[in-house]
């Protein structure tokens, strides 16, 4: 009953399955996903209809971060669970004064942007500002991609207000 042929053929007819799927995900993909810059897909905008006919404009998209007193969430920080957030970072970066795949994060708060001796930057962080000051650290470490487009970070973010704050307060304890 089960000889070479059936056999052949059942593989065959499983990876023409496979096959078929695999060509419908790639058409998909390029009919419905809008191009994004890069090669992020994760911020496309897509337009929705607007109240009030064709002429109303459309609303400004909303910050997150906006209405947030980042010096005010700041002094309320809590350096350990900071630390537990620094995890998350110890993959790339240091805090010994030494670079890793990122540059050495000791002494970063109120350091000067781009500023690490012997780390080649992408130069995609001088649009940010002079230095790493509380408040463009908090900004930045929510999404590293949208701050600073064309950063070599893969860092997908915190959304988190209080741990960014808390992280933030543990490398201000970290001076260097």
């Amino acid at each position: 009953m089960f000889d070479t042929m059936v056999i052949t053929k059942t593989v065959a007819a499983l990876c023409a399955a496979l096959l078929f799927f695999l060509l419908a995900n790639w058409g998909a993909s390029a009919i419905y996903l809008p191009a994004a810059h890069g090669d992020d897909h994760a911020h496309a905008v897509y337009p929705l209809p607007v109240e009030g006919g064709e002429g109303a404009a459309p609303a400004a998209p909303t910050n997150p971060d906006d209405g947030i007193d980042v010096m005010a969430l700041y002094e309320t920080a809590d350096s350990a669970a900071g630390a537990a957030l620094w995890r998350n970072c110890q993959s790339c970066h240091k805090l010994d004064g030494t670079n890793g795949t990122g540059p050495h994060l000791d002494g970063v708060v109120d350091r000067a942007i781009d500023a690490v001796d012997g780390y080649n930057y992408s130069g995609a962080l001088l649009a940010m500002g002079e230095t790493w000051s509380v408040e463009n650290l908090f900004h930045f470490l929510r999404d590293p991609r949208a701050m600073a487009p064309g950063t070599r970070m893969s860092f997908r973010g915190i959304s988190s207000p209080e741990d960014r704050v808390n992280l933030i307060r543990y490398l201000a304890d970290h001076p260097g």
